[in-house]
Formats: C-alpha cells, sequence, structure tokens
C-alpha cells in the first residue's frame, strides 16, 4: 500500500479495514471516540488524504458533529438493523441542506457597503427608466442602484418567478449577473476560477485518469489534454471537458427524499451546459426547456466551435458576456447565486464543490458530503 496517496479503492478497503476492527471491539454502535480517533489515525498515517479546507482535515472519514463521513456509511452498511433509520436521517439532513445557511438560496443582505441604493418611488423610476434605455453605462449604473430591491424581491417567496420580467435588461445585456455577482461577494471571489484554473486544471484530468475506464469519460480526458479522438459525442474543447470531468469525480447522487432514481453521469451534463446548432431555432428549444435550475447553452457549428453562450432560465435566454467555455460556466455558477437557484440534485457535489473549493464561499457553513472533501484533499495536497 502506498501511503503517500491512495486511490479510491485503496482507501475503501482501509476504511473496510478500520470499520472491521471497531465493531469487532465494539459492536455496530462504537463510540464517537473510537471513530474520532480512527479518522485521526487514517489522515496522520496518510496526510494527503488531510482536507486543509475543514477545521480538523478528518471529517470526510468521520465528522463527530454530523456522525457522518466514510467511516459511518460503512457502519450503516454493515449495520442491517439501523439501516432504514439510518437512511431517513441522511435524507432527512440532504433535504435541510436545499435549504441550508451558505448555498445560492441563502439570503446575504450584506448590502450596507454599497454607497447608495434606490427605494420607493425613485426605485421604480429607474426601473421603469431601464426598460427603454438604449445607453448600456445606464443601464449598469441603474442596475446597481437597484440591487438591493432586486435581492429582495429574488428572496421573496411570492415574487421570486417575476424577477426577469421586473428587470427584463437581463435578457438582452452581457454581464448585469456578472455585476450582480461582484457586488454581492466581491471582485476577490468572483475572480477564483478564472485565476486558479490553469493551476487546478491538470489535477483534475490527473485525478479522473485513477477512475474507471470508460468511454465517455476516456473521450472527455482525451479532448481535456487536447487530443481528439473521432466518436459520436466528443466534441468539447478541452477547458469544458474538464469541467465534466467533476461529474465523474463527484458523481451524481439519488434524486432526493421521494426520488430513489440515480441518473447517469452524461444525463446530469446536460445540467450544466447542452448543445445548440447554430442552424436551428432558439425559440424551438427554449419551449421544451423544463425546471429552473439555470444550465448553458452553447450555441455554435459544433461543440468546440461555440460562438454563443446563453444561460437558461425559468424559460428564457440570459445572454453570457463570456466568448470562452471556462468563462460561461464561471457566469453559470454566478447565475445560481445572482437568482437564488437551488443546485440540481444530481450534481449537488459537484456545484458544492466549485463553491467551496474554488471560490470558497461559505466555507463551514455548506454542508459537504465527504466524497467532496475527499476530492479537494486530493487536488489541494
Amino acid at each position: 500500500m502506498n501511503m503517500g496517496k491512495l486511490t479510491d479503492s485503496t482507501r475503501r478497503q482501509l476504511v473496510n479495514i478500520v470499520v472491521a476492527y471497531i465493531t469487532e471491539k465494539e459492536g455496530r454502535v462504537p463510540s464517537k471516540e473510537t471513530k474520532t480517533r480512527c479518522a485521526l489515525g487514517i489522515v496522520t498515517l496518510c496526510p494527503s488524504l488531510k482536507d486543509p479546507y475543514s477545521r480538523t482535515g478528518y471529517e470526510h472519514f468521520y465528522d463527530p458533529k454530523s456522525n457522518q463521513g466514510y467511516i459511518s456509511w460503512r457502519l450503516k452498511t454493515v449495520s442491517r438493523r439501523s439501516k432504514s433509520q439510518s437512511t431517513r436521517n441522511a435524507r432527512s439532513s440532504a433535504a435541510s441542506d436545499d435549504e441550508g445557511n451558505g448555498g445560492p438560496t441563502a439570503n446575504r443582505a450584506n448590502w450596507n457597503y454599497l454607497e447608495k441604493q434606490l427605494d420607493g418611488d425613485q426605485c421604480k423610476e429607474a426601473i421603469s427608466f431601464m426598460s427603454h434605455c438604449a445607453d448600456k453605462d445606464q443601464i449598469f449604473e441603474k442596475m446597481k442602484l437597484t440591487f438591493k430591491h432586486r435581492q429582495q424581491l429574488i428572496h421573496d417567496a411570492e415574487k421570486s418567478s417575476t424577477a426577469l420580467s421586473v428587470f427584463p435588461r437581463f435578457l438582452d445585456t452581457k454581464g448585469l449577473v456578472l455585476q450582480d455577482f461582484d457586488i454581492k461577494f466581491g471582485t476577490e471571489t468572483a475572480s477564483r476560477l478564472l485565476e486558479q484554473w490553469d493551476t487546478l486544471k491538470p489535477k483534475i484530468i490527473a485525478e479522473a485518469k485513477t477512475l474507471n475506464s470508460n468511454l465517455y469519460l476516456n473521450s472527455l480526458l482525451a479532448a481535456g489534454t487536447g487530443q481528439n479522438l473521432e466518436c459520436e459525442w466528443q466534441g468539447w474543447d478541452s477547458d469544458m471537458s474538464c469541467l465534466l470531468l467533476l461529474a465523474f469525480l463527484l458523481p451524481p447522487s439519488a434524486g432526493g427524499r421521494n426520488n430513489s432514481t440515480k441518473i447517469s453521469i452524461k444525463v446530469a451534463m446536460d445540467h450544466v451546459v447542452q448543445f445548440h446548432k447554430a442552424c436551428c431555432s432558439l425559440t424551438e428549444y427554449v419551449e421544451k426547456t423544463e425546471g429552473l435550475q439555470p444550465h448553458l447553452l452553447a450555441v455554435g457549428s459544433a461543440k468546440n466551435a461555440i460562438h454563443e453562450f446563453y444561460i437558461v432560465l425559468d424559460g428564457k435566454l440570459l445572454p453570457c458576456q463570456a466568448k470562452s467555455s471556462l468563462s460561461a460556466f464561471d457566469e453559470l455558477f454566478k447565475a445560481y447565486f445572482v437568482f437564488s437557484v437551488s443546485y440540481p440534485h444530481s450534481l449537488n457535489a459537484m456545484f458544492t464543490f466549485v463553491q467551496t473549493t474554488i471560490y470558497k464561499i461559505g466555507c463551514g457553513t455548506v454542508r459537504e458530503t465527504p466524497r467532496v472533501k475527499d476530492l479537494r484533499a486530493k487536488l489541494l495536497n
């Protein structure tokens, strides 16, 4: 066993051995202290497995606060009598995460630092003015002055669906999503993906190469490394292919409390990006779109020859300022926070990883699965 860096299969074997040992000593319900000592022992023995973003570094193996982690997962598997109750508890926790603090739907009312915000009749006048304004600079300025009102609208359960009708300039003015995110989190946070990508990308590729091989994974790996493969659905450029590899590293989970169906990775990727032939009708595509979760629509002659990106949200198209696939994904991620939309359940782990590990939003408050923490430890160590 190479203790410098463990593969997923070796890590599972290690956890199985640890769980077998503690269940032999203490039965199927070992003490919290025992599980904590074992988790600490694993990251002490294998420092590369330590999560640098968590409080102790071993929570993905066992988190005494939430009773989650690889060790707990294995204990639940071998403890048949408590399996049913354990499943209900896990699903209940996951459901609460959808409303949890720190994610894209959290109401971050931190507008005090804004120099000026309009309200009352002045706000109404600015909104009306924007509807007829042709000057892009004035549109951006008025949108900035009405940011607080817009956020209050978006976080109002009864009015949130009207955001794009009250502020229709999102539908024809590029860059407004980026401005709102900058106001919400600041330029330093907003720039993290683009600044860190060149360092992070080869690590994602290297980690994906350790996964069990299949045709689609091999296609993305080949495109991510700049190779060309002749196959029917290969075609995304290097950056988009590498981003989609995250879905393999953090695969889809079942559909939530009332849906135990687990969708394929290929289907889950439609929640990230879909290709649209430039010669086909955009209207017909949008009419077929279902669900509120935003996704990218890449329009071009081929997947690796895209000339326009859109964010599809609530049956409408928001034009992206981005010209590259990486910048387009950056805008898509930011749209979740700008419009307070939950991540699609099938890719919750992937988007949570991007949020906490890359943008560093909500670290310590967002509920992360052990897989998310494990991947972060592998990529950052």
